[in-house]
């Protein structure tokens, strides 16, 4: 559904929609879309739900994201802890050992992007399988 400038009038104050308006606009400058943008790429999604029971190290969540490359992996989750949403830690061992998880902001996002997946794999199948 478009939404024009006439009907954001009515966008209720305190709404998520009422939120992102800037002068009755969804404003392409807004940094939501460069959150958007990370949180909701195939693979950050993917990542983040991955990482939503435990900590993983890199060979597990590469085997568990199957089809993602090392250097998407790798950019993903550079993207992802610089966002502040996934910790890395390297621990000092032969062979290095580096784990990921969610920090507390990554927990809150997992815990919204959760329930969206449910929904998305109830109805894939169904949606995929339209002409």
């Amino acid at each position: 559904m478009a939404v024009s400038i006439e009907d954001t009038a009515t966008a209720t104050p305190g709404s998520v929609l009422g939120d992102l308006l800037t002068d009755g606009v969804l404003a392409s400058a807004c940094p939501s879309r460069v959150v958007l943008d990370h949180v909701t790429s195939k693979w950050g999604v993917l990542v983040l739900v991955a990482l939503s029971e435990r900590t993983l190290r890199w060979g597990e969540l590469r085997r568990l994201v199957e089809g993602i490359s090392e250097k998407m992996l790798a950019s993903t989750l550079r993207t992802l802890e610089a966002d502040g949403l996934v910790l890395r830690e390297a621990t000092p061992s032969i062979p290095p050992r580096v784990d990921y998880s969610l920090t507390p902001l990554g927990r809150e996002l997992a815990d919204h992007l959760l329930p969206l997946m449910g929904w998305i794999v109830r109805h894939a199948d169904a949606m995929v399988a339209r002409p």
